[in-house]
């Protein structure tokens, strides 16, 4: 039987360009970690917690741009109380705030990142998911009580 040279055309464009990517899981960090990437979710159920994905859903970006958005409001309204005649509670912070305003607002800012940056890489596992909402909550309530001493 002859193939239609539509058909042919269509089967030469679907030849493999290299190694078949399904062979292997996908790793944490790949060429296509950071653009490109085709895998948003795992194909098979039993595959979905622990793995790891190429491309993020809105919801993970979301929650993490929220967790960010709360990290600065919480630096803005620490530097806003202490210049009141505040105290900081937290030592960590305490040590911090040494640096000066902008040495406090970087080093917070660097590591509320590399934070989230990790836990949206794992977001197939379920400690992550967690301690991502965890501290969605946590700054969420922190920026309250930082609002509710304005009274």
């Amino acid at each position: 039987m002859e193939v239609p040279a539509a058909a042919e055309d269509s089967f030469a464009s679907h030849v493999a360009r290299g190694a078949d990517r399904r062979q292997q899981p996908t790793p944490r960090f790949s060429k296509y970690t950071f653009g490109k990437g085709q895998r948003r979710a795992m194909r098979r159920d039993w595959e979905r917690e622990g793995s790891y994905v190429d491309r993020y859903g809105l919801g993970i970006l979301l929650a993490a741009i929220w967790v960010a958005l709360m990290n600065t409001g919480d630096s803005f309204f620490t530097l806003v109380h202490l210049q009141s005649g505040g105290i900081e509670l937290n030592p960590f912070a305490q040590e911090l705030l040494r640096t000066g305003r902008h040495g406090f607002v970087a080093a917070k800012g660097l590591m509320i990142t590399l934070a989230l940056l990790v836990l949206v890489q794992h977001k197939n596992f379920w400690l992550a998911r967690v301690g991502l909402w965890i501290a969605a909550g946590a700054y969420t309530a922190l920026n309250l009580y930082h609002l509710s001493l304005f009274e």
